[in-house]
């Protein structure tokens, strides 16, 4: 194994450290246990509250007038130029982004129609306290924090020791645990965030990043409890969590062998194609010594902190300008058509005669909370609360709500806002097999609880 000094070693050690505490390990700091991270995020949050509604929509719109302007900009030869990376995109994501500005602009002017400034859609997303505020200031922190994950040797250390796990049981890379961890124990957004990076950085090919975001992108802990207290369960908190994390681990293995995941392209975003390359370990070496040296080699390489923090500023622009106007879009949509119409009551009656033969009480009031998810993963809880009775019911309904995954208000925005290549009619497949597989699983279980 090469040698290196110890200033190398303190490169590789501290900051991979510092982004495990951060990102990873929840803390009860403020009250609630949360990664550091998130608590961070609160804390500016109730600082800068009463300002982010129009702070976000000033963002917005400056993401839609640029987009615009570089409709009629000649950028050919210039894709590696952050500013024409950030605002050229293609016409639907422009279109996208104008009508997140339009919503934004009702909303703070509360004007126009009142379906899409209320407060149960649009002034949900964009209230003090509301969801937009929240990834502002998470955005802002994970994008300047992420490189202590990515640039300094830890995906490289786990993921050289990983990979005979990962790829037989997923079908993914090694460094891909890391992503799988950070969603997990931290946040889904944050997931998705570092599963993009490491995509457009060509570590994972088309079909590792569909897979990895879309189903490692885990609901955090600190949500699931919110999730169970809301259905009145949270004395049922560890058999319920345990549930998502098995029926998680039972999806993680089919999803990415069915249609559409198994059908995605295996090149990376440059056009090479995989070689299987990193499961074979050079003589000599054994995946722990290999992985030590690729890790040192990447922290060596990583020694400007000034790079380092452009880089992560640069983070954050792209999540601001590139990522919420698709949250405010969509999500807004979407709660509109679960607010105002009965289309979700419409979607969910094919899901009535299966609930009713696994043997689930209430079963049609229940089956519109399989589908209303879509929109958002807390919606089925807070519509549960009062709508269901039954205990059983509660429980499957919240645990389905957690292993969906796909939510247009958050999650399912942020895969359509990044380079991820997974589309809308993905996302509603993916979420409807999610939902039809998981569902004999919880049920099961739910029967053995109550």
């Amino acid at each position: 194994m090469k040698k290196y000094d110890l200033s190398t070693w303190l490169l590789f050690l501290i900051p991979s450290i510092l982004g495990i505490i951060l990102f990873m390990i929840p803390l009860k700091l403020t009250g609630d246990w949360k990664v550091p991270i998130a608590t961070l995020a609160d804390i500016l949050s109730s600082f800068v509250a009463p300002i982010m509604p129009w702070t976000a929509t000033i963002a917005l719109i400056i993401a839609a007038v640029g987009s615009i302007l570089f409709l009629f900009i000649n950028t050919d030869g210039k894709k590696e130029n952050f500013w024409v990376n950030l605002f050229s995109v293609s016409l639907f994501w422009v279109i996208t982004r104008v009508i997140g500005a339009i919503f934004a602009l009702l909303v703070v002017l509360q004007i126009g129609p009142e379906a899409i400034w209320n407060e149960n859609t649009g002034g949900l997303l964009l209230s003090e306290d509301g969801l937009v505020t929240f990834l502002f200031t998470i955005f802002l922190f994970a994008g300047l924090l992420l490189p202590l994950l990515l640039n300094f040797g830890l995906l490289e250390f786990f993921g050289t020791m990983m990979v005979k796990v990962m790829r037989p049981l997923f079908k993914l890379p090694g460094r891909s645990a890391i992503d799988a961890l950070t969603s997990w124990i931290g946040d889904g957004t944050i997931g998705v965030l570092l599963t993009s990076k490491q995509y457009e950085e060509g570590y994972y090919t088309k079909k590792e990043a569909a897979i990895i975001g879309t189903t490692f992108s885990v609901v955090s802990i600190t949500f699931s409890i919110v999730i169970i207290e809301e259905v009145g369960l949270g004395s049922y908190f560890l058999p319920f969590y345990g549930t998502v994390i098995l029926t998680g681990l039972i999806l993680a293995f089919i999803m990415p062998r069915i249609y559409p995941l198994g059908n995605k392209e295996d090149i990376y975003i440059d056009g090479r194609p995989f070689t299987g390359d990193e499961e074979k370990l050079p003589e000599g070496y054994n995946s722990i010594s290999h992985g030590l040296e690729n890790a040192l080699a990447k922290a060596d390489a990583n020694r400007s902190f000034t790079r380092t923090f452009s880089e992560g500023f640069r983070n954050v622009l792209d999540m601001w300008l590139g990522v919420i106007p698709v949250v405010m879009a969509f999500g807004t949509i979407a709660l509109v058509l679960a607010e105002y119409t009965s289309v979700f009551t419409f979607l969910g009656k094919p899901f009535e005669p299966i609930l009713a033969l696994l043997n689930i009480p209430q079963a049609a009031d229940a089956a519109q909370l399989m589908v209303v998810g879509f929109t958002d993963m807390f919606l089925p809880a807070i519509l549960a609360n009062g709508l269901i009775t039954s205990e059983l019911t509660l429980f499957v309904v919240a645990t389905i709500s957690v292993t969906q995954l796909i939510f247009m208000a958050e999650v399912g925005g942020l895969l359509l806002g990044s380079k991820i290549p997974v589309n809308f009619l993905d996302l509603v497949i993916i979420f409807l097999l999610r939902t039809l597989i998981a569902l004999p699983i919880v049920a099961g279980i739910a029967h053995l609880l109550f």
